[in-house]
């Protein structure tokens, strides 16, 4: 598979890959290695961000004997940001990153959206199809989707239903502190989700430690390479 280059492309493909049914995931064994992936753009931004932005992605995989691998990509927004569309604008360079890893994890992390999406098929679910490889997404808060926030208890979670349909949960990662919202993507479902991400929360962290790992590369290549070592960049596309 490839990333489309145009909104009625990624419109098409997102509608085939909501239809399909791919096996649903489980674990082989525990523990597993578990990956994340990150983006960020410059600082001092306005607005949603325009095509061409410069892009910092960052990868990490914690494995079994809580060893940590990690890579990082350099590149450029390939769209504006737009709801719905964020795979035109990021997914390129999330996939770039996570293929820089030394091996793949089992299942992986990203920072985006799943079944919760106009088309059922958000970044996260997208970048699985690409890599073959299952995923979860993690947000601050849903796209569509809706729901209570569960008690602010480690553990507690409630669902975020779109459509009728349960495509996520608000989970409470640390007792005291806002949940964040889990979501179904490519090989997963909602129940999985929670699993996986739970697993993966430190004691006093909020955000599960793949994507905490792999944003704090990605703003690190941020802060260290800056835009002259940006590679150059086809005007034309």
């Amino acid at each position: 598979m490839r990333w489309p280059g145009s909104i009625e492309k990624l419109v098409e493909e997102q509608e085939i890959l909501a239809a399909a049914e791919p096996p649903q995931w489980h674990p082989k064994r525990e523990p597993y290695p578990i990956g994340g992936c990150f983006i960020c753009f410059p600082r001092g931004q306005s607005g949603s961000g325009m095509k061409g932005d410069p892009a910092w992605a960052g990868a990490a995989v914690i494995t079994s004997d809580h060893r940590i691998t990690s890579a990082e990509a350099t590149g450029f927004a390939g769209a504006p940001y737009e709801a719905g569309l964020l795979a035109l604008r990021e997914g390129p360079l999330l996939e770039a990153a996570a293929r820089s890893l030394p091996r793949l994890p089992e299942v992986l992390l990203v920072n985006a959206t799943g079944r919760d999406h106009p088309r059922s098929a958000g970044l996260a679910l997208h970048l699985g199809a690409i890599l073959d490889l299952p995923t979860i997404g993690v947000t601050h808060r849903p796209l569509l989707a809706e729901g209570k926030w569960p008690q602010l208890a480690r553990g507690a979670h409630t669902p975020l239903v779109l459509a009728g349909r349960c495509v996520g949960y608000w989970l409470c990662t640390r007792s005291g502190k806002r949940p964040v919202a889990v979501h179904a993507a490519w090989r997963t479902d909602p129940e999985i989700a929670v699993a996986v991400v739970l697993a993966t929360v430190a004691d006093k962290a909020r955000t599960p430690e793949p994507i905490r790992q792999a944003r704090q590369i990605a703003r690190v290549a941020r802060a260290t390479a800056g835009t002259q070592s940006l590679p150059a960049r086809d005007e034309a596309d």
